[in-house]
């Protein structure tokens, strides 16, 4: 469980000029961490009950309970980001971490949020797809003034309908989202029984153009990203979601790209049951494996926990389970190159020809400082040549209920696993010519492998 104690940092925050010492003491304490461990989710110590969420490679802020209002204390700051082992970017985010640490209240709370600005130019916050007065919505110049450095603002608003939300500034939108800030936003139903599930995962899509050997991204990319993750975490550095063998569980997905994300989970099938704009009603839901998110939209999904197994979870753009990629590499399949190769070898060392299998390739090759193999990650049965927006659902029998910790990989009972055939192929046949026209038309009859083709 997270605590204040856990994650105190200190207390101490830049504010404006002209506010008092004596008025600190007002301020709750700015509760930070820099770690990408996925923590267990935090039980409310106070308020209406609620079932937490627990956020993929992150956390959930604490607040305090004061004249009846939930007071947060949100500091925009730059932060260091583990985006996988090997590799930092330093972002800007939210109490040490990009995203920010996740707000969970209950439909009807009364909210204040304290937002301390230490970023090197002004800032706001705008919470994103919520109902709340014009002047809280966090867009600078149009409701509120920027927020600048060193000031420390307040929003204050009920939260008045039950779903899923982020939150994200709305002043230097494109060099702010583009390095990190971001948050996910969870206001939970007052009536803790409502749509009951055993687990609730959360996360945002995001990506970063971090040139190799570099640790800071570019803010004028569009689309050409070449690191795309969840929650700021690209696969082998993504923590898998785990679930008890029977467990109801939902899965709620933010997109804060530039662009779409087919998500898709193998070995089940899901329902869409909410929306950024709120529950969708049980007759307008129906069976998919993957459900298209677009910009500035959230999916929550919902799925019962059938089948064992490590059933992978990903975005179904294949360039964006990859990392560190390189767009103006040629296409040199079925090109002959091993001379060259060799000759090029002798004059750059290390040097790697391209139109073969990934997994043909040296995943330990030299890599320049500070980014990831394009395509990693070792499973239980080799390379799985993964990367970016991937995880895997990991789903137990023996899982105990509230167990969030990774119970390694899948050992699969004999004889369920797919094997090398070990006999004789079946020997190629093809018809010589055209066959007539009526001959075009019979049915096939199925044949057995070394029997003759029978029309």
């Amino acid at each position: 469980m997270l605590s204040r104690r856990t994650f105190f940092k200190g207390a101490g925050i830049a504010v404006a000029a002209g506010v008092a010492k004596s008025a600190l003491a007002a301020l709750p304490e700015i509760v930070s961490t820099d770690s990408a461990v996925m923590q267990p989710p935090l039980i409310p110590p106070n308020g209406r009950p609620y079932r937490a969420v627990a956020t993929l490679n992150g956390w959930t802020l604490p607040w305090r309970m004061r004249g009846g209002v939930k007071e947060f204390h949100l500091v925009a700051e730059p932060v260091i980001r583990e985006i996988a082992p090997g590799m930092r970017a330093h972002l800007w985010g939210y109490n040490g971490q990009s995203p920010g640490p996740t707000i969970e209240v209950v439909e009807g709370d009364r909210v204040r949020i304290f937002v301390t600005n230490r970023l090197p130019e002004h800032t706001s916050v705008h919470w994103h797809g919520q109902r709340l007065p014009n002047g809280m919505d966090g867009v600078a110049g149009l409701n509120q003034p920027s927020i600048k450095p060193g000031q420390t603002y307040v929003y204050e608003f009920a939260a008045q309908r039950a779903g899923t939300f982020m939150y994200h500034p709305h002043a230097d939108e494109t060099t702010q989202m583009a390095m990190g800030m971001m948050g996910f936003w969870v206001t939970h139903s007052r009536d803790p029984k409502f749509m009951p599930v055993d687990r609730d995962y959360v996360f945002l899509l995001n990506a970063y153009d971090i040139s190799p050997g570099s640790y800071t991204p570019k803010v004028s990319t569009m689309l050409d990203f070449n690191l795309w993750t969840f929650n700021s975490r690209a696969f082998p550095g993504t923590a898998p979601m785990v679930a008890r063998l029977g467990e109801r569980v939902r899965v709620r997905v933010g997109n804060l790209t530039m662009t779409n994300h087919p998500i898709h989970l193998h070995g089940h099938e899901f329902v869409v049951v909410g929306t950024d704009g709120g529950w969708t009603s049980p007759g307008s839901r129906w069976p998919e494996v993957t459900t298209d998110i677009a910009v500035g939209q959230m999916r929550a999904i919902e799925f019962t926990a059938a089948a064992p197994g490590d059933w992978a979870f990903h975005c179904h753009k294949s360039h964006h389970t990859m990392n560190a990629m390189s767009h103006t590499v040629p296409n040199t399949i079925g090109v002959e190159q091993d001379d060259l190769a060799r000759q090029i070898t002798s004059l750059v060392p290390g040097y790697m020809s391209t139109g073969g299998a990934m997994s043909d390739m040296p995943m330990s090759m030299p890599l320049p400082e500070n980014t990831l193999p394009m395509m990693t990650g070792l499973g239980p049965h080799g390379d799985m040549e993964m990367g970016g927006m991937f995880t895997v659902m990991k789903i137990r029998a023996n899982l105990a209920h509230g167990d969030y910790r990774d119970p390694g990989w899948y050992q699969a009972p004999a004889g369920s696993v797919a094997y090398p055939w070990q006999g004789e192929p079946p020997p190629a046949e093809r018809g010589g010519g055209t066959a007539p026209a009526a001959q075009e038309s019979a049915p096939f009859k199925v044949r057995k492998p070394g029997a003759s083709m029978e029309h």
